[in-house]
């Protein structure tokens, strides 16, 4: 059976349809496929805002092995580039620093600006000569790639082909207009990171859906029960999942974190989390918000990144920092929970009569719906 014929079994209603198939999470020419057709050709996320918080601050990046840089330039605005000089491809910046003045290559000094024009080419023309009429400055600056930050994640469409940020995602943005306001990182302890020993679209799969919730999160599901649940699925958008008794923490004196300003009744009790696709994973409270980047290390592994965010600065406010630090740790244990579930789906995914799996058409339409967009991707990719 070739590979769109494996795929087709993919593409069909939730209630027929098998899962991807085992090469898609096994196999490495079918990761660097995906590389290309699915996380290349789509706004995938990178890294955070909160990273590179003042002008000049830069922050080097490898995303499946392409050598990117963020910046935070003079209008403070972030931009996205590959670290390679334009000369002879020497990487720019090898770990995270303050730009001073210009981004200055270490082999022979050709310099850059913090948008990424080349500003000095020093000697280009023979000794103390700066300049050469074949050198032109404007024809060399950095590769900048397209970038759209939105709720701190710095998200890139590396071959330039997808449809703009704010069409591609426009119903998710309005979905959750009500928490387009301000958000603040929640300092060192609100960020950490899990290594696992899966492909990352397992890790987008389990998200998706609360089906697992009984048997993985006993903890959560004690008081945010199955029941409580309702699934999220915009076909070739976004899925996940809502609750509707999301419950807020509290201290030792019954204080709460501050909610985000403005929001409607149905944020009171209520919480999503969804899926931006293809490896991005967002969760909205009234009190705070989180992101988790998905970073494709190869097959077979992936890193975890997660930021919390809240309605006010931890700088303006230390009497919530154990409320924070709380809540944090909290959320690192349901998600430490999952690593045992996505890694034996992984090792799940070695057994070569697998077929790729089937849905419960009622409980698992959010991972069907990642899964049939994946697939689409793929055929994209492949009819050109």
């Amino acid at each position: 059976m070739n590979k769109i014929s494996r795929l087709s079994s993919v593409l069909t209603k939730v209630n027929t349809a098998n899962g991807l198939p085992n090469e898609h999470y096994v196999d490495p020419d079918t990761f660097i496929e995906e590389k290309h057709t699915v996380l290349f050709a789509n706004w995938s996320g990178i890294g955070f805002g909160k990273d590179i918080p003042e002008v000049g601050d830069a922050k080097p990046v490898d995303f499946l092995g392409m050598p990117l840089l963020l910046v935070r330039d003079r209008d403070g605005e972030i931009g996205v580039f590959q670290n390679t000089c334009r000369h002879r491809g020497m990487i720019l910046v090898s770990k995270p620093q303050k730009i001073r003045g210009a981004i200055r290559c270490p082999y022979h000094s050709w310099c850059y600006s913090l948008k990424g024009e080349l500003r000095a080419t020093p000697h280009v023309g023979g000794p103390g000569q700066n300049k050469h009429d074949d050198v032109n400055l404007s024809d060399l600056s950095l590769v900048r790639i397209r970038s759209f930050v939105w709720r701190d994640v710095i998200f890139v469409n590396v071959d330039g082909s997808a449809g703009a940020f704010e069409e591609v995602h426009c119903e998710l943005m309005e979905r959750w207009k009500e928490f387009d306001v301000p958000i603040f990182h929640g300092g060192e302890t609100s960020g950490f990171k899990l290594d696992v020993k899966s492909n990352w679209k397992l890790a987008v799969e389990n998200y998706c859906e609360s089906y697992h919730l009984p048997w993985v999160h006993p903890g959560l599901n004690s008081y945010s029960r199955l029941e409580d649940h309702y699934n999220i699925e915009v076909r070739d958008q976004y899925s996940g999942q809502g609750t509707l008794v999301y419950r807020q923490l509290t201290d030792h004196d019954g204080e709460t974190l501050p909610d985000f300003a403005g929001l409607s009744d149905k944020w009171e009790e209520g919480a999503e989390y969804i899926a931006v696709y293809p490896n991005v994973l967002l969760g909205v409270q009234r009190d705070h918000s989180f992101a988790i980047v998905l970073e494709p290390v190869n097959q077979e592994n992936t890193v975890e990144h997660i930021e919390l965010y809240y309605a006010t600065s931890e700088k303006d406010t230390p009497e919530y920092d154990g409320l924070r630090a709380s809540n944090a740790q909290q959320w690192k244990t349901v998600f430490e929970e999952d690593v045992f579930v996505v890694e034996g789906m992984q090792k799940g995914r070695h057994g070569e009569l697998f077929d790729g799996g089937r849905f419960s058409p009622v409980m698992d339409g959010p991972t069907h719906n990642f899964h049939h967009w994946v697939a689409t991707q793929i055929e994209i990719g492949r009819t050109g």
